[in-house]
Parts: structure tokens; sequence; C-alpha cells
């Protein structure tokens, strides 16, 4: 309580006012004095009369009531519970084992994917000994070449390499066949997709492979593409307005109906799921008449609102794939979309799952999972970089796929990804916004601890890669010392 509060306090309560200065030189709360004894007021200079008078007029102090405990019941001990390691590193075929001793005995540091490799072609020759020791010191030799020097610059490498090759990439697309309705974005546009991680590409595409058995049957596989390619009903049906009787009439063609394996029947059920449609056509002599229920007035409005949802409405199909076209490819037939729905068309009859693919890289992490998205922007990547000509190692793409995969999501590279989560302020700054992020860094007092190569040569001192990375100390010896 403050002063004034207290001093207004104790006025109400019948004291003096010079009582009150008295009281107020040594205590601020009312609470204060109710606690005081009354020697302290003596000492303040009241006498024993008018101490135990203004104990009395303040009233006792309260008392602070102490929160109520409950007691915890104490807990039955939980059951053990019984972990079991996975291991999920398949276990070293015979071959493996015997290649793994022999470069044990040889001295020869060798990685599991090596000696794997090295097993799979050689599993099922009759080699001797001292081929196969021959072989894997010639695996080590060029194992050894292809290591990586210690602080060696492989992201500038990579950024240098694919880079420097994008820089002569063309900007067009490419078109299928002569089909227009099927574009394919390579070059540039496409690599910038790629690292960018659309959730949709601006061309999106799916190869779906048939399952072996029907593979090479253009029937069966026409059948698929039908099933799949979405159909609106103004692709297989003329429409017609009458107006005289205010109503639709749906005037199907027969050969597109047996092509794509559709009945008036199908159709009538499509058309009901419609909201605006829902029990409003019939099918009368081959024909599917649309009309405005017999309670209520018919109109013009009515009418056209009729006519175009019943142009537009889905038939058949997949959401998401627009166009389907088929392709000979050696000896089976392969279906290329206009679209992409890999969730859906996984799940469709005939289809190879293992083989069919899409170029939505996000599309293939949430069906697929993190993995398959990597292979995925690898796989992507150096097909653009090749169909233009270009040669770019692979293992520069691979370190690309690894950063913008490696905490179990797609992340683009940019500032709403990779670059935007960089830990230094100043490699933040070099890339985008660098006001921004150079205010922000200010206001929340970040520190640049100067690890990476951008802040390093923004202050101007040598990065901490190749020499960069060595501190050499030379301490010349005095003239005339010994030798």
């Amino acid at each position: 309580m403050a002063r004034k509060d207290t001093q207004n306090a104790l006025r109400r309560r019948g004291i003096s006012d010079p009582t009150i200065d008295l009281l107020l030189s040594q205590y601020r709360r009312l609470a204060d004095i109710a606690e005081a004894p009354v020697e302290d007021l003596v000492k303040l200079g009241l006498d024993e009369d008018k101490a135990a008078n203004v104990l009395k007029l303040v009233g006792p102090a309260r008392r602070r009531k102490k929160k109520a405990t409950k007691k915890v019941a104490e807990k039955a001990p939980e059951a053990k519970v019984e972990f079991q390691e996975i291991v999920k590193t398949k276990p070293l075929t015979p071959m493996e084992e015997k290649l793994t001793d022999m470069a044990d005995e040889l001295d020869l540091k060798l990685s599991r994917r090596v000696i794997s490799e090295l097993a799979s072609r050689l599993d099922g020759h009759d080699l001797p000994d001292d081929k196969i020791h021959a072989v894997l010191k010639k695996a080590h030799q060029r194992y050894e070449e292809h290591l990586m020097d210690a602080n060696e610059s492989a992201g500038i490498l990579a950024a240098q390499s694919i880079g420097e090759p994008g820089t002569q990439m063309t900007m067009r697309t490419f078109h299928y066949a002569g089909v227009a309705e099927i574009n394919v974005t390579l070059g540039l546009p496409r690599l910038i997709e790629i690292v960018d991680a659309r959730r949709v590409p601006s061309t999106p595409l799916m190869e779906i492979h048939m399952a072996p058995e029907v593979a090479g049957d253009v029937d069966a596989v026409r059948k698929v593409a039908s099933r799949i390619e979405k159909t609106t009903l103004l692709d297989i049906a003329d429409i017609e307005t009458d107006i005289v009787n205010m109503r639709v009439i749906v005037h199907p063609d027969e050969i597109k109906l047996s092509q794509k394996d559709i009945t008036l029947e199908h159709i009538v059920e499509k058309l009901d799921k419609e909201r605006r449609l829902r029990k409003l056509s019939r099918i009368e002599d081959g024909k599917i008449i649309l009309s405005t229920p017999e309670n209520e007035e018919p109109s013009f409005k009515k009418l056209q609102l009729i006519v175009q949802t019943a142009r537009d409405a889905a038939i058949q199909g997949i959401d998401g794939i627009e166009r389907a076209i088929l392709r000979k490819e050696g000896s089976e037939y392969v279906i290329y979309t206009a679209g992409s729905n890999l969730r859906d068309v996984l799940m469709e009859e005939n289809v190879d799952p293992t083989r069919t693919t899409t170029n939505s890289i996000q599309e293939i992490y949430e069906v697929l999972g993190v993995e398959a998205a990597r292979n995925s922007i690898i796989y992507e990547a150096t097909r653009t970089l090749e169909e233009q000509g270009l040669t770019v190692d692979i293992r520069h793409i691979m370190l690309v796929a690894d950063l913008m995969t490696n905490d179990g999501d797609v992340k683009a590279i940019g500032r709403h990804g990779i670059s935007g989560r960089k830990s230094s302020v100043l490699a933040r700054a070099a890339f985008e916004i660098t006001a921004t992020h150079l205010l922000h860094a200010a206001l929340t007092g970040e520190t640049d601890y100067l690890d990476g190569v951008a802040e390093n040569i923004i202050v101007g001192q040598p990065v901490t890669l190749g020499t960069g990375a060595v501190n050499l100390v030379y301490q010349p010896k005095n003239k005339g010392a010994k030798q």
C-alpha cells in the first residue's frame, strides 16, 4: 500500500495527524503497523497508552492462509519396458564376408558400399584368390583417388559445378509427340523448380508403367488411360438447350462411350453427385434429360445454371489428370499424363507401382517419403542437365539433394529454406533482404562466430578452408645462434 493510502486508512480509524506522521516515519503499510509490538511504537515517541490504542484501532494483523497441500498418492511402480534394438543394416552375404576378410588381411580400408558392389559383380564367378586380391587392390586405389581431402570446400565446388553449366541452359518447354496439351518444362526453369522445392511444378507430368502381363496389350493400356484421364460430359456428349420445354438434352456419343467404357446409367449417377444437378437427370430414348423439379418454377437463369454445371461435370477420371497419351517404348506401352496425382494412380488396377513416377518432388515426398524425394531430386536434376548436353558429376547433385532432405522434409535452397536457416547473420544477409536480417540481428543481439565462407569474405579475412584451415607459426633463429 502506498504512503498516501496508508495515511488515509489511519485517518479513517480516528488516529491524529501527529501520530500518523510518527508511524509513517518507520512503517509503510498498515499491516506492518499492526504487526509491530508496543515497545517499537514507544521508541517512536508514543507513550504506552497511545501505542496500545493505535494497535487497537489498527486491528490485529491478518494471518496469511497456508495453502492446503494435497497429498499426492504414490504412483504404483511402472512395469519395466523392454527395448529392442532395431538393426536396419542388412547382414553380409557370403561373398561380402569373404571380401571383407580379404580386405582386412591386405590392410585395405573400403566402405560397405564398395564391398557390396564388388560382391554383386563377383558373385557367381569362380575366381582364384590372387585375382580377387588384385581386384581389391585396384578398387582401393580408385577409392583413395576419389576421397575428398580434409577441409576441402565441397559446398563451393558443388555450387560452382552446377551453377556454371546453368548459365548455358535454355529457357524453353518441350512438346510430346506434337500433342500441344502435354508440355514439359526443361532447361533453367525446371532446374529452378527443383532447387526451390516447388509444391506444384509448372507442368506436372506422370510416367505410368503397366504391370508386365498387360504392358504389351495396347487395348488394356488404353482402358487404363481412359480410366485415369479426366472426362467431362462435354467430352463424350453434345449438350442441347430446349428453351421451349425449359430443359437440357444430352446427346451421348456412342463411339466415345464405348471407347471409355461409360454407360448412360454411370453418367446419371455422376450427375446426381453434383450439388446443383442432384435428382434433375433421367434417361429417355437413349438421351439424358435435365430439367428443374416439378415443384419449382422454371426460369432461364436456372436453365443456364444447369447447362454450365452439366458441361463441366466430371464423369470419369482422377483429379488432377487432365490428359493421358500412350507411347510405345520397346515392347511395352507407357502412359504419359498432363497433371499429377501419384497417390490415386498407384491404387489403379494394372499399374506397376514400382516404376510409376511423377515430376512433382513434393508429391513423391508426401506419398513415398523423404528417401524417395531425395532420389527424385537427384534423378530430375541430372536428367534436366543431361537433356541440355551438360555433364555434372552426380556427387555434386547428391550433396544438394542431401542438404535439401537431411532433416526429414524437403526444403528449398533459398531464404525460405536452407539459406534462411543459417546460423550466421552475415551469411543470411549476403543472400537476400540484407537490411532486414541485419536489423533483426541488431535488435535481438545475435552473435556471428564467422565460421563459414561468405561471412569471412565479407569481413575480409581468410576462410577456414584449404590452406586457411591451418595456422603455421615460424620462429626465426637469432643471428649467431648455433645451427
